[in-house]
């Protein structure tokens, strides 16, 4: 008999079961899906400041408080006869197997341009049921990473917008977008609804070029 390959693992999903079992922690016991998303949301926010600081020691713990939510949110739905832990690994594994033809296939990718490639061209198999290149894009996202996707998705349809002059390295641009929102409070503008409103505006645009 072996032993476990990932000990420790084991023993954190072995604790989440003992802390949501009857007799266990009443907090734990009352959580849902719907009243964890405000825990979710703030780990991974602070799991990406962990990488973003690049420390270690930051990057581990945050690490486990998001693996931690993905093993709470797979313990209630397995009490609720619902799906189990390991339906959410074969599903990702698949996923990713099915993704990946050109490791575990016979097509050829050689550089990241061409994974990309293939990668888009699988998934677009997969989502054909979709009615819009729009659809699958969470609109809760932050307004500038709802942007670059919502542009991305837009211009497979054909529908671009003209872009701005940016200086050539983060840094700039992180102060320049930042000048930005100092400009719009200068104005008593709201930068955050400015651009969901653009993103609006785009949306309309893809919906008519589908159409």
């Amino acid at each position: 008999m072996t032993d476990a390959p990932h000990p420790c693992l084991d023993e954190l999903i072995a604790t989440l079961e003992r802390l949501r079992a009857p007799g266990g922690c009443a907090w734990d016991r009352d959580q849902t899906h719907a009243s964890l998303v405000q825990y979710l949301v703030e780990e991974s926010a602070e799991l990406v400041e962990a990488i973003e600081s690049g420390d270690d020691d930051e990057l581990v713990e945050e690490l486990g408080d998001v693996l931690y939510q993905v093993l709470f949110h797979a313990d209630i739905a397995t009490e609720a006869g619902r799906f189990t832990l390991e339906d959410v690994a074969e599903h990702m594994t698949q996923k990713m197997v099915g993704r990946h033809p050109h490791v575990f296939g016979d097509v050829v990718a050689e550089t990241p341009d061409q994974v990309v490639a293939t990668w888009e061209a699988v998934k677009a198999v997969e989502k054909s049921h979709r009615s819009s290149v729009l659809e699958g894009i969470p609109s809760g996202m932050p307004s500038l990473a709802l942007a670059d996707k919502v542009l991305g998705r837009a211009a497979k349809v054909g529908v671009a917008v003209g872009p701005a002059s940016v200086p050539l390295t983060e840094e700039e641009l992180g102060a320049h977008l930042l000048a930005l929102v100092a400009g719009a409070r200068e104005a008593g503008l709201d930068a955050e609804r400015a651009l969901r409103g653009a993103l609006r505006t785009v949306r309309t645009q893809v919906e008519i070029a589908e159409r």
